[in-house]
């Protein structure tokens, strides 16, 4: 028996023994505002790969074995630094991105690639959003992902110096955005029909433009647009936005499990979950496109977006908040095209008091299309700047602009007019401006 306990006696020793060791091991590091020089409390920090949180301080602990140290928090530039043998101090740079999108045909084309880093290049833009894999569920650059070559994801490929194009843009101080369209998927539907999703007669679902869709519980389905994004995210990209992350606004579809609320909640806050997880080594920033409706409904909108669902696995949250989008108004706002500016300022503020987040957690898409629902008018001067002033005032991290022909112009832009811009031309060969009903979370 006294052979036992000094044996335990022995091994107790060595365990505190090197606990104190590991501890003696271990500092304390900050993150701070680079301009404020206020402590970050919340603040993402990955050490060698495990993510831990700041403190109220704006303080995390690290052991001395860790060298690669980075973070980010919302309403920030992301930073790496090596940890040297003093406690790491890690400045973050206040920014807010104020972006166009280009889709998976416009990103590779010349012109319209051209005219939009013009337009970043003499505006307050500075910010650009690429689909990286698009509606028709095409990957716009070569993948190492054996699915995407299986499926016929690869047959078109319109940027195939996708990292080198990230490279020069983040040269110049452009925030770039991975867009990848998640569960509208008509390669992997059509191709692995066990994962689609189907009409009760057994068919394969196809919307309105005739494309297939995967099945939001399937994590095959998951996993691979998880692939997705951990290549974009090697390749620099500084965010990941997930669109069309919910299901399809269609009633009677079959899908693997029952087509319920706390389901479909269930599913589309699991992916964004695992998401989040996978990503995390990689210090990338990632958001969700959400359905502007989604910000005033308490249900999940049949869709499974459901705010308080979603908001803990993102760093930021996307509502599109397309005037011509709310085709049955905004509170006592009938015809919302009238109102850009009350669309989206009621909507952010019926948002955030529903979730109970900071402001700088939401970045809307706003409308630079062509009316579809109302009166067909142009989105012009008034029109995107109200939404620009609205989404200013209430203190986005800025904003993006939608426009699936991906022309743009100046309108609402600050500095256009003292730099003496004039509006941009068509392109020669671009498509003609459409609804620009695409990105509809």
């Amino acid at each position: 028996m006294g052979m036992r306990i000094s044996l335990f006696l022995i091994g107790l020793f060595l365990f505190l023994q090197a606990s104190f060791a590991f501890a003696g091991e271990t500092s304390r590091g900050v993150v701070r505002d680079a301009v404020s020089k206020k402590p970050l409390p919340g603040a993402t920090v990955t050490l060698d790969g495990t993510v831990v949180s700041t403190d109220p301080n704006g303080e995390f602990s690290i052991p001395a074995a860790v060298r690669r140290v980075v973070a980010r928090a919302p309403g920030y530039r992301r930073e790496e630094i090596v940890a040297g043998d003093e406690a790491p101090l890690i400045e973050l740079r206040p920014f807010s991105p104020k972006g166009l999108y280009l889709s998976f045909w416009g990103a590779g084309h010349g012109g319209l690639r051209g005219a939009a880093l013009k337009l970043i290049e003499d505006t307050e833009l500075n910010a650009l959003v690429i689909d990286v894999k698009g509606d028709l569920g095409l990957l716009s650059y070569p993948s190492d992902i054996p699915l995407a070559d299986a499926i016929g994801a690869q047959k078109t490929i319109t940027l195939r110096k996708l990292p080198e194009l990230v490279r020069t843009l983040k040269e110049k101080g452009i925030y770039v955005i991975a867009r990848i369209v998640v569960f509208k998927d008509a390669p992997l539907a059509q191709a692995r029909p066990e994962l689609a999703v189907h009409r009760p007669n057994g068919t394969p679902f196809t919307d309105r433009e005739g494309l297939g869709w995967v099945d939001p519980f399937a994590t095959e389905v998951w996993d691979y647009n998880i692939a997705v994004a951990e290549e974009a995210a090697k390749m620099g990209f500084d965010e990941v936005q997930f669109d069309y992350v919910r299901f399809p606004h269609v009633t009677g579809l079959v899908f693997a499990r029952e087509n319920t609320e706390e389901n479909r909640v269930a599913a589309i806050s699991g992916f964004l979950a695992r998401a989040k997880e996978r990503l995390a080594p990689y210090n990338v920033f990632t958001s969700a496109d959400i359905f502007g409706y989604v910000c005033w409904n308490t249900d999940d909108t049949s869709i499974g977006q459901r705010l308080d669902a979603l908001a803990p696995f993102v760093d930021y949250l996307a509502p599109m908040l397309y005037p011509s989008g709310f085709e049955f108004g905004v509170g006592e706002y009938k015809n919302a095209v009238e109102y850009p500016y009350e669309v989206v300022s009621l909507s952010l503020r019926k948002a955030q008091k529903r979730t109970g987040l900071p402001a700088v957690r939401f970045r809307p898409w706003l409308q630079a299309f062509r009316d579809y629902a109302f009166d067909r008018r142009r989105f012009k001067w008034f029109e995107i700047g109200a939404q620009i002033e609205a989404s200013r005032d209430f203190g986005a991290d800025g904003w993006m602009l939608w426009n699936a022909s991906n022309v743009y112009r100046d309108y609402g832009l600050e500095d256009s007019a003292a730099k003496g811009i004039a509006s941009l031309p068509e392109e020669a060969g671009a498509v003609q401006e459409d609804s620009g009903k695409g990105g509809s979370g």
